[in-house]
């Protein structure tokens, strides 16, 4: 059986896929910061699923991890779907430090430990759920869309590490638009799509080792327009 850990499992997205791949007869590993809701999802799916509960902020996340590989006996696929991201009109110190810590700090910590395990084994598959957010600047979010942009940017130097050290790991940036979760906040939504069918389309590229894969896959269209849209228009919306 196939080994996978997804870090921040409790809800929405990173739960789903939980479910997903439990459902694919995968061993899966989960963690989160509350305890009730993973041993609820592992109660759903007690052959396949183990559990590990911590903070990504906190100063442990090697030993959990470690842990969680030791629980699975190995991995073959490491997802890092932790995130943080609130409005911050007033530039909320709390609201950026908090973010870069989960978005930035533990994510690189995890991912790069992730990357290094995997080339040592000689295969395996990271994988970041970042944002479309990380084509441009936010003036509504500065944090949380310089934190995505960071997570998108380092994935992509991973990809060419590993190319270059023909290595046999793949590489995943997962960049969703709007998913119905509560990280989905501020006005102006649109193509806000169902839990269910952006996991499902995560799994997707996942599964294809695509280098990135935008969530839904019509997003691709705002992707191009963020990246090439003028700065005078841009700053309009911002």
């Amino acid at each position: 059986m196939k080994k996978v850990i997804i870090i921040g499992a409790t809800s929405g997205i990173g739960r789903e896929l939980a479910s997903l791949y439990a459902t694919q007869n995968y061993l899966v590993g989960v963690s989160g910061r509350r305890n009730e809701l993973l041993l609820s999802l592992q109660n759903e799916f007690p052959k396949n699923i183990v559990t590990e509960c911590f903070d990504v902020t906190g100063k442990e996340n090697i030993v959990h991890l470690q842990s969680l590989i030791e629980k699975l006996n190995g991995l073959d696929i490491l997802i890092y779907n932790s995130g943080y991201g609130d409005i911050s009109k007033a530039l909320d110190w709390e609201i950026e430090k908090h973010t870069i810590d989960v978005n930035v700090n533990g994510f690189i910590e995890i991912v790069c430990y992730g990357f290094n395990y995997l080339s040592n084994q000689g295969h395996g598959q990271l994988a970041c759920i970042s944002s479309i957010a990380s084509k441009r600047g936010s003036s509504h979010a500065p944090a949380y869309a310089a934190s995505k942009a960071f997570a998108s940017n380092y994935m992509e130097g991973l990809y060419l590490k590993a190319k270059r050290m023909n290595n046999n790991i793949f590489i995943t940036d997962i960049q969703p638009g709007f998913v119905d979760t509560n990280q989905a906040k501020g006005d102006g939504k649109f193509w806000v799509a169902p839990v269910k069918k952006a996991a499902a389309q995560i799994f997707t590229a996942i599964s294809k080792k695509k280098k990135r894969a935008y969530i839904t896959r019509k997003w691709w269209i705002i992707a191009w327009l963020l990246k090439w849209m003028p700065s005078f228009i841009y700053k309009r919306f911002g």
